[in-house]
């Protein structure tokens, strides 16, 4: 790569150890929408939906968007409703209560939504198992689409139409696609039926779809899809949109984060998604949805603060919730290797906040887990996260069709469900036993790959940007890892909530400083915090941090090692 289409050889190291090709490097480096793009029309009803929302459109009807309450729920309900009052209309985004309605659409909000006078919904994000629900809408004379990307089973529900790449009808093979990535072909293909029908003209100019990459950027990174094809095209134009600085509701999230420069996909899943999710998980579900679909500065800021508030006080929550399943999982694993999935729950614990307690179990333990909060009926709602080559979702719907839980669904990486307390014994042992063969496998991989070897004083700010070329990172396509050998810990602190930061040095140059997040109380903050003054292997992701027009390497620390007595 670095001969032939010169390219800096870090970034071909970087490229090569992806899997991207010599021939393929160029165009990896400089993705095109244009050229990653296919035609919506591969995707089963995708004509259907845009014809329906075409002639909703013309007959100026009253048009409801029902939503999910996480990032890319809100990422999709917003894309549709600019597009929509673009045209002229003025639609309803509706976002359902976490706690009181749970995930996706439900009987009651159909006929609230029917009664006042709505004629079409459009479903983001959710409604491919809702069978009931869009049954109870259909009889209540409403027309239904489904948007969604959630596995599908062999019972799809009464819409009019269903885009969904996972449905088994579907060949597009667009499965690696999130909701927003696929609101956005939704949105091309009823822009296109519109100018084929001669909306356009006289006054009425199309739309600029690709301002509102945008929010499809934030979606699919903070859904943590593949950055991969075309969602990594999504993404890499997405960012650039977000440094023109046309969405309010995004700056004033920028404001209230205290982020300073560009934003970055480390920024969006990181820093702006938990503030979004804030609101689903503990708060008014409908914030986020609402704050990316305004242009009123004065009222995304309102919401940026609120939305701020909301996230400090699931911090709080998740700290305390987090120390008890750690124990319990502890308590359970004692000596030996412990089950193949982690289960635990309590009564005490907010059902907005399981998701992440199963995150950042599956992260300590590095197996799939589960998180319930147990109402005092016995039922409770869990959220589980998976590692890679685990199906999770697969395997909660199997544990449906088996009648041991009330329902669930997901994708490969996470699922929810809703069990009775009276049938944990029965969910354990079904999903040891489906699932102990891949976790077994997925567990054997236990090193780290490592890109590159590099000193403290080689991690610089340009060195770093010249990196950032083979981004835009995240899943599929993971940050650069590099090993920093036999680096002395100058020294060692706990700042903010339980992160260790701390400085690493040759000896001879510049320092670099590094942070190990949400470790201290873990085996990696405490060998850190141990090793002030002492020699380290350090392995981490690099990047730049911006302050006060000032450019400073930093590296966020994943795994350390001690050096051999002798080297």
């Amino acid at each position: 790569m670095a001969q032939r289409h010169e390219i800096p050889d870090l970034v071909s190291r970087v490229l090569a150890g992806r899997g991207v090709g010599v021939d393929d490097a160029p165009t990896f480096l400089t993705p095109s929408i244009r050229a990653l793009m296919p035609d919506p029309s591969v995707l089963t009803d995708m004509d259907a939906v845009a014809a329906r929302i075409a002639d909703a459109i013309a007959a100026a009807e009253k048009v409801a968007i029902f939503g999910d309450y996480d990032v890319d729920g809100a990422t999709s309900s917003a894309l549709l409703a600019r597009f929509l009052r673009e045209q002229g209309l003025d639609p309803t985004i509706y976002i359902p209560d976490r706690i009181f309605e749970g995930y996706g659409p439900n009987s009651e909000a159909m006929r609230v939504l029917a009664s006042a006078g709505h004629t079409l919904i459009v479903t983001v994000d959710c409604g491919t198992t809702s069978i009931e629900a869009i049954a109870t809408a259909r009889e209540a004379g409403l027309d239904v689409l489904v948007v969604d990307h959630h596995q599908a089973g062999s019972e799809l529900p009464p819409a009019n139409a269903l885009v969904n790449p996972n449905r088994q009808d579907d060949l597009s093979g667009l499965n690696q696609l999130c909701a927003v990535g696929l609101t956005f072909m939704t949105v091309i293909a009823v822009n296109r039926l519109l100018r084929m029908r001669g909306w356009y003209g006289a006054g009425r100019a199309e739309p600029d779809l690709l301002a509102w990459l945008d929010l499809v950027a934030l979606g699919t990174v903070c859904d943590v899809v593949p950055l991969t094809g075309l969602n990594r095209a999504y993404v890499a134009k997405g960012l650039a949109a977000m440094a023109r600085g046309g969405n309010p509701g995004l700056a004033a999230l920028a404001e209230v984060s205290r982020i300073h420069g560009a934003l970055t996909t480390y920024h969006l899943g990181f820093m702006i998604g938990p503030r979004i999710n804030a609101g689903g998980r503990i708060g008014q579900a409908a914030l986020g949805a609402r704050l990316l679909a305004s242009d009123d500065p004065a009222e995304c800021a309102q919401i940026a603060a609120e939305l701020e508030t909301l996230n400090q006080g699931r911090q709080t929550l998740e700290t305390a919730m987090l120390e008890e399943a750690i124990a319990e999982v502890e308590a359970e694993i004692g000596a030996g290797e412990g089950p193949p999935i982690l289960i635990s729950g309590s009564e005490r614990w907010h059902p907005g906040i399981v998701g992440l307690i199963a995150a950042r179990l599956k992260e300590r333990f590095r197996r799939p887990a589960f998180a319930i909060a147990f109402q005092t009926n016995g039922t409770g709602t869990g959220s589980g996260r998976s590692i890679l080559g685990v199906d999770l979702g697969r395997a909660v719907r199997l544990a449906v069709e088996r009648g041991i839980l009330l329902k669930g669904g997901g994708h490969a990486m996470a699922a929810g469900m809703t069990v009775e307390k009276a049938r944990l014994g029965d969910l354990r042992a079904f999903l040891a036993e489906t699932l102990a063969a891949p976790v077994g496998k997925a567990m054997e991989e236990t090193g780290l790959p490592v890109d590159a070897a590099m000193t403290a004083s080689g991690a610089t700010a340009e060195m770093i940007e010249m990196i950032e070329r083979a981004g835009p990172f995240g899943a599929g396509h993971p940050e650069p890892v590099f090993a920093f050998p036999a680096h002395r810990v100058a020294y060692a602190e706990t700042v903010g909530n339980g992160h260790v930061r701390f400085s690493l040095s040759t000896g001879a140059g510049p320092t670099l400083k590094a942070i190990a997040f949400k470790a201290a109380d873990a085996p990696l903050g405490r060998a850190i915090l141990a090793g002030r003054g002492m020699p380290l292997h350090v392995a981490g992701t690099l990047s730049v941090d911006q302050w006060q027009g000032r450019r400073q390497p930093s590296l966020k620390v994943i795994d350390i090692a001690e050096p051999a007595a002798q080297f």
